[in-house]
């Protein structure tokens, strides 16, 4: 599958490095066997649906409710990862997952399954996996190095891409033989291995010195802090419309097989095989892809050659030609999911992981989900064929996004900086205190007044993205070299959270607007409660009745640290 030596494969930051970590090791081979299984349903589902109808939509609707709630529930998903134990929530998440698997088992036990029935179950287990999926993957920095979080990344690709290759072809064999119920069954006993391992997992955690977010005010911040980062921005928009284009090849496997090549299930599953094998084997180059090619020129070769590859399943009508287009393509699709995926992880900080990775899950899934409503439903209107060669002739053309939507540079993972001590304070604030209102002046010699306000467009991004309000740079008509930064947060403790959120690289660019400062005083920071009525004791001898909830404040003279 690669030419890579074995010793390169085991080194430093080869693709297996992350396997030499215990607890990596065991939530990835448990992780496995829960893909095959979930693999193993998808084909019973898929080919049980054919069975009740020939309704393409309803066969492609097989796809999207498997999908779908990854779109729906992502964003909260994340918040909850970031909010809570990822391990606990990874618990739950799969304990959703299993019980709908197991009342689709008895269900189809009992010959009670319809279409809509299936769907709904479908539905069932694509939310648990969409709770899972952000707690899983947010995790994983927790389990290996950072210089190997790469390659865990493309791990974990694999996992489930090897699950592709021979979950599929079992999945064909255990239909054909046993019928889709056993197929049901076997995803649900194999949820229990990673259910077990993450069960004992002795996942150490550092506190926060600070109270979590309400869910809502999380989802907030999640949604605040990708709107505010060009570089997610771009990731996502171009995963979206990959997922959109690129989804036609799985949502329609089943007509493929069952149309173009009048198979039955056995070969539907031999195709999804080669379609995981090529996934594998593209997900094992991605360190030697990513070396080679910008993100850029990556993310085309791989819509071009996925374009090429779509088509020739269209036009194939010999299993084993089919075969061979689709190890490219599931070759192709690898790459472009992980580079999109690898490009997110190393651009979140460690506090909004979760909900970055939600979004770049959002963001395939939501594609793929209604991406295969649309291949449906032009596959009722115009057969297989066609709606196959639209597929490839939009992937053709999607490189064109790169002349507006150019892949951001990665480099290494933004992490988090060093905590600040929180500002001298002589009010009596709870945590609900505010609006806090910021003014940040600096005195800037006239001639350096477009490069300052130049570096005080990125500072604006940053400060948004990490939780204020209001952003503004005002400059003094009557002192031109005065200029005054301000910005507010809904709370005290939203200040509190605000400020330490930034990351090393974050706190470098406040240095260096700070840089262009001149005079012999530092810059002046004015912190201010807008509506101080509640902060005023009337009389000296009555206590605040909030004063119980009043946080530790430690001084600090770092002027820098807004």
């Amino acid at each position: 599958m690669t030419d890579q030596p074995k010793h390169q494969l085991f080194a430093a930051h080869g693709v297996a490095a992350p396997l030499r970590h215990a607890v990596f090791r065991r939530i990835w081979l448990a992780s496995l066997l829960s893909n095959l299984g979930l693999l193993i349903q998808a084909v019973g589902a898929a080919w049980a649906m054919t069975q009740m109808t020939s309704d393409a939509d309803k066969v492609a609707l097989v796809q999207t409710a498997l999908m779908l709630p990854v779109m729906l529930i992502s964003m909260p998903a994340g918040a909850i990862a970031d909010m809570y134990d990822r391990r606990i929530v990874a618990l739950a998440s799969l304990s959703i997952s299993l019980s709908g698997a197991t009342a689709l088992t008895a269900l189809a036990w009992l010959g009670l399954i319809t279409p809509n029935t299936l769907l709904a179950f479908c539905f069932v287990v694509g939310s648990g996996m969409a709770l899972f999926g952000p707690a899983w993957q947010s995790s994983v920095s927790e389990q290996v190095p950072a210089d190997t979080l790469p390659s865990a990344v493309a791990l974990n690709g694999i996992s489930y891409n090897i699950a592709r290759s021979f979950g599929p072809a079992i999945g064909g064999i255990v239909v054909a033989t046993a019928g889709a119920v056993a197929a049901f069954a076997a995803n649900a006993l194999l949820y229990i291995p990673l259910l077990i391992v993450l069960f004992l997992w002795n996942r150490v955690s550092a506190p926060s010195r600070l109270p979590r977010e309400r869910l809502n005010r999380a989802i907030v911040s999640g949604v605040r802090y990708i709107a505010n980062s060009p570089s997610i921005r771009i990731v996502l928009a171009r995963t979206l419309v990959t997922g959109l284009i690129g989804g036609s090849v799985s949502a329609l496997m089943p007509l493929v097989v069952r149309d173009l090549l009048h198979g039955g299930a056995q070969t539907y599953g031999i195709m999804l095989g080669a379609f995981g094998m090529g996934a594998v084997i593209g997900a094992l180059n991605i360190g030697e892809i990513r070396r080679r090619l910008s993100g850029e020129a990556a993310v085309r070769a791989c819509a071009l050659s996925m374009a090429g590859a779509i088509a020739a399943v269209a036009l194939s009508r010999e299993p084993v030609l089919t075969a061979a287009a689709l190890v490219i393509a599931g070759a192709v699709w690898m790459l472009a999911v992980a580079l999109f995926n690898i490009g997110v992880q190393l651009s979140a900080p460690r506090w909004v992981a979760g909900r970055s990775l939600a979004a770049f899950q959002a963001s395939i899934a939501g594609g793929i989900a209604i991406g295969s409503w649309g291949w449906g439903h032009l596959t009722n209107i115009a057969g297989v064929e066609v709606a196959l060669l639209v597929s490839a002739g939009l992937m053709l053309a999607s490189p064109l996004l790169g002349l507006w939507l150019g892949m951001p540079r990665v480099g290494a993972r933004n992490e988090d900086a060093e905590v600040l001590a929180d500002p001298e304070v002589r009010l009596s604030l709870t945590g609900r205190s505010g609006p806090l209102v910021v003014e940040i002046e600096y005195r800037v010699a006239q001639d350096n007044a477009r490069a300052f306000h130049n570096v005080m467009q990125d500072v604006q991004l940053s400060r948004q993205r990490n939780g204020a309000y209001g952003w503004s740079i005002a400059r003094d008509i009557a002192d031109p070299e005065l200029w005054t930064e301000r910005y507010h947060c809904p709370t005290w403790l939203d200040y509190l959270r605000q400020r330490n959120r930034s990351t090393q690289s974050e706190r470098e660019l406040y240095q260096s607007a700070i840089a262009f400062h001149v005079g012999p005083d530092s810059i002046r920071i004015r912190r201010m409660l807008e509506r101080p009525f509640g902060s005023v004791r009337w009389k000296e001898d009555t206590p605040d009745r909030a004063t119980s909830e009043v946080l530790p404040v430690v001084a600090t003279a770092a002027g820098s640290s807004t």
